[in-house]
Order: C-alpha cells, then sequence, then structure tokens
C-alpha cells in the first residue's frame, strides 16, 4: 500500500458494515480517505477508531447515490478540494425481499438497481474524470458478491429478487470497465471483490438462517482487507476478480 500513501481514495457507502471497514484500513494505510453516505455522522463518529494523528484523514460527504445530480456535484468538490481522486471503492449497495411476478415490487426493484447498478456506474463515470484529468496510477474496486457468480434460490421462502440480477450486472460491468479504461490509455485500473456472507447490518443473522440454517459468516474486516489486498498489487498486477468465502461456506 506504499504506493497509496497521502493519496486520495472514495468509499461509497461508508456509514457501517464493510464500508465503515474500509475507510477505517483506507486511513491506517495512509490515504485521504472520504467517505460517501447519508448518514454523515456514522463515518465522524469512525474516527474515535482511528489514531489520532491519523483522524483527520477522513472526511464525511453527504451523498445519495441513487441521485445521479447529486453525485456529479460531489465528485466534482472532491476533485477540487482534494486535487484529483486516484481510488474509488464502490461499496454501496443495498437488498430488498419481495419477488419478481408480484406487482407491488416496482419501488424495492428500482431501490436496488438505483443503488447497486447505477450509483455504481455514475460514480465511476465521475471518478474517472478526476483520474483522467490528474493523470496519475488509479484503481476502482467494485464489492460485488458471490451471487454476482451464482444465484442462491431455495423454493421454500420468498426470494430476495433483483440483487443477483443486480450483482451479476457488476461481474459484467468489471469487465467492461477494463477494456474502457485500456482504451482509455490511462493507467486505471478495475477489480471485483465479491464476498460470500458477510456479517453486517444490511442483513441480519436471521436473514440466513431463516433460509440457509448455521452458516459460517466472514467479519467486515475480512472484506476490508481484501481490497487492501487488490489495492497493494504492483502496477504491473491487475486482479479482475475475487471471491472471498468463509471456510466451510455450503454455496
Amino acid at each position: 500500500m506504499e504506493q497509496w500513501k497521502n493519496r486520495v481514495a472514495v468509499v461509497t457507502g461508508a456509514s457501517a458494515g464493510i464500508g465503515a471497514a474500509i475507510v477505517k484500513d483506507l486511513v491506517k494505510a495512509g490515504m485521504i480517505t472520504v467517505g460517501l453516505a447519508r448518514r454523515v455522522e456514522r463515518i465522524e463518529a469512525l474516527k474515535k477508531d482511528l489514531p489520532a494523528h491519523l483522524q483527520g484523514n477522513l472526511h464525511a460527504v453527504k451523498c445519495d447515490i441513487t441521485k445521479e445530480d447529486e453525485i456529479v456535484r460531489v465528485f466534482d468538490r472532491i476533485d477540487k478540494e482534494y486535487n484529483g481522486i486516484d481510488v474509488l471503492i464502490n461499496n454501496a449497495g443495498v437488498i430488498r425481499e419481495t419477488e419478481l411476478i408480484r406487482s407491488d415490487n416496482s419501488t424495492p426493484l428500482r431501490e436496488i438497481i438505483d443503488t447497486n447498478v447505477f450509483g455504481l456506474v455514475f460514480c465511476t463515470r465521475e471518478a474517472y474524470k478526476s483520474m483522467e484529468k490528474h493523470g496519475r496510477n488509479s484503481h476502482v474496486v467494485h464489492i460485488n458478491s458471490v451471487v454476482g457468480h451464482n444465484v442462491i434460490c431455495n423454493l421454500q421462502i420468498p426470494s430476495y429478487n433483483i440483487y443477483p440480477p443486480s450483482k451479476f450486472a457488476v461481474t459484467a460491468i468489471t469487465e467492461i470497465h477494463r477494456q474502457e479504461f485500456i482504451r482509455s490509455k490511462h493507467h486505471i485500473k478495475v477489480s471485483s471483490v465479491s464476498p460470500g456472507a458477510v456479517k453486517t447490518e444490511m442483513v441480519s443473522d436471521e436473514f440466513f438462517k431463516e433460509r440457509f440454517g448455521d452458516i459460517p459468516f466472514l467479519q467486515a474486516e475480512d472484506v476490508s482487507q481484501s481490497v487492501l489486498y487488490v489495492l497493494g498489487t504492483p502496477p504491473h498486477v491487475q486482479i479482475h476478480e475475487l471471491i472471498v468465502k468463509p471456510f466451510g461456506e455450503s454455496f
């Protein structure tokens, strides 16, 4: 991670769970880190978990990534205030439970696609503008999921609808971004990190237990350390896809 010291990272969905673990680890690794979330007070509270001399390197910025105009405004502000964006971690994501065949599902479906797909695409687009302008080595990391590679089904329970398709989209988008970054002639890497079951606020233990019984979990810090591993590769190495499972996971 030496190559990223004093460089600027932006992390979406930074107020809790995986995002919170990532911002703390990036700051500890020496990066100036901007956490985006709707609940900025929770990002500010993370500073207490950091060494005193590093707390000033964590910055909280309010941003709803389901709103394209807000993304454009926030990323332009970050570019100007911090002299560019070097690393983007697209971590923000939501999961909602309903079924695709129900007639009352338009709201949760749109929430998932707006956050997990369009939010990721628009944040990457705006970060790329900054990366292109400053011309430094850069890296984009998409927090994906094992369900972005394999749909896990249990016919006895309700579906969690379009979440797996949204993550399959991230798998495809990662490859499209790889190709586009190569064509851009800028040294911008892109990586997808796909965790298995992670114990976070987004999905409760009961959610998993009802569907799959007692299963092993990753911690948010395990995913964060995987992100640091991906970022820590030398310039000639690009990890395209990293799947991280808790030992003993059955799916």
